[in-house]
């Protein structure tokens, strides 16, 4: 009697052990900077991809099991990514990847994912070369996707907006010293050629440097008639503040960047007017858009979501990431990948609707201007530069 109990006994812990393993959760990496001065993009994209597992899990999970989100600041330094990333994967045992505001965090801390064959979707980073680390024929599976525009794209439409649509042609670059700027400002100047422009001056800035009058003040003299850019939110707040200064107005004309609330707020009246390409902009007049923004600014208690695409950005590689875990009915790195490659679900987002956005040689779910615009900032909020942009984002989504 008393071994039937004990036999008994274990096969109950068996099955609570199954039970167990049955609904454990997919544990989900995020990584970005939620502190420091690029934390606006960091917490928009973060509470995106917050919202978009809340979704999920009210839904009854993946797989029937609940998504759980591991999440840690990078503080937008590229040594503090590597080991975020090594801690993700090794200790949290995360199965995938999400996230990465910063271009060098993500160029020093990806390269862990791909060792481990675990899929990174990157939600903001835009340098070119960010999906480009680990091509073939060196690396036969690249694991690295990315939801975001890259600078190509976006330093084409600067030069677009300062060259055709306001004509100017003395223009000088303004970019900060990380590897986004250096990178940024590459773009640039190859978008500029393919006009037959090159800028009249080039000015360098580091982050944390709050006194660009003597840059400015070059730039002024060599003939600039627009400034543009490749920064973050709190030193372009102190570029436009010191245009101001030395009593010079020109366009300024930058990336995404220029949408950050701490340079619409740190610059105040001297943002008024200044233009970024955008992937989506809170006043877009599409249902599934309207709901998105007034559910996040319920939940996280904001009139202003801090960087608007990082957010939708954030949300979306959520649910592609959720479309390929379905499709390959595993968390396996390799088969995740190959789904992310294959994917055949059509995935209602908030910058687009995603139809097979990924490919074996295409790990760029943008990559085309159909899906940017023009953004300028008014009254301290960005909105459509351009009618002909909002009709024709309404029309896309």
């Amino acid at each position: 009697m008393l071994r039937f109990v004990r036999v008994a006994a274990c096969a109950a812990l068996g099955l609570l052990a199954a039970g167990a393993t049955a609904t454990e959760p997919i544990r989900i990496g995020v990584m970005g900077p939620f502190t420091g001065g690029s934390s606006p993009m960091g917490l928009a994209m973060r509470d995106g991809i917050r919202l978009a597992a809340q979704e999920i899990n009210e839904a009854g999970g993946l797989l029937g099991r609940p998504v759980k989100l591991v999440e840690r600041d990078d503080e937008a330094r590229p040594e503090r990514g590597a080991q975020v990333a090594q801690e993700l994967i090794n200790h949290e045992k995360i199965v995938t990847g999400l996230g990465i505001v910063n271009t060098g965090v993500a160029l020093a801390s990806q390269r862990f994912y791909q060792q481990a064959r675990i899929p990174m979707i990157t939600s903001v980073a835009t340098g070119s070369i960010v999906t480009k680390q680990f091509l073939p024929p060196q690396y036969p599976d690249n694991y690295i996707f990315r939801v975001s525009a890259p600078d190509t794209l976006q330093a084409a439409m600067i030069v677009e907006e300062a060259v055709v649509r306001q004509r100017l042609r003395k223009l000088a670059i303004f970019h900060d010293s990380t590897n986004y700027g250096q990178l940024g400002r590459e773009d640039l100047e190859k978008a500029l050629e393919r006009h037959g422009i090159k800028p009249v001056a080039e000015e360098r800035f580091n982050i944390r440097e709050v006194d660009m009058t003597p840059q400015l003040a070059r730039a002024r003299a060599a003939g600039a008639e627009g400034i543009l850019t490749y920064g973050l939110g709190p030193e372009m707040a102190h570029l436009a503040n010191g245009m101001v200064r030395i009593g010079w107005k020109v366009p300024l004309v930058g990336s995404w960047a220029l949408a950050m609330s701490n340079f619409i707020d740190n610059a105040g009246p001297n943002a008024e007017g200044t233009r970024m390409p955008q992937t989506f902009i809170p006043e877009s007049d599409t249902p599934r858009q309207r709901n998105f923004v007034e559910k996040y600014r319920k939940t996280f208690g904001v009139d202003r979501i801090p960087v608007a695409p990082a957010a939708a950005q954030g949300y979306d590689s959520m649910l592609l990431l959720a479309a390929a875990i379905r499709q390959a009915r595993s968390t396996e790195g390799p088969r995740l990948q190959d789904a992310l490659e294959n994917l055949k679900e059509r995935v209602e987002g908030i910058v687009m609707v995603y139809d097979r956005p990924f490919s074996k040689t295409d790990h760029e779910a943008i990559d085309t201007t159909r899906f940017l615009v023009i953004g300028e900032i008014r009254n301290r909020h960005v909105v459509f530069a351009y009618d002909e942009d909002r009709k024709r984002d309404a029309q896309s989504k």
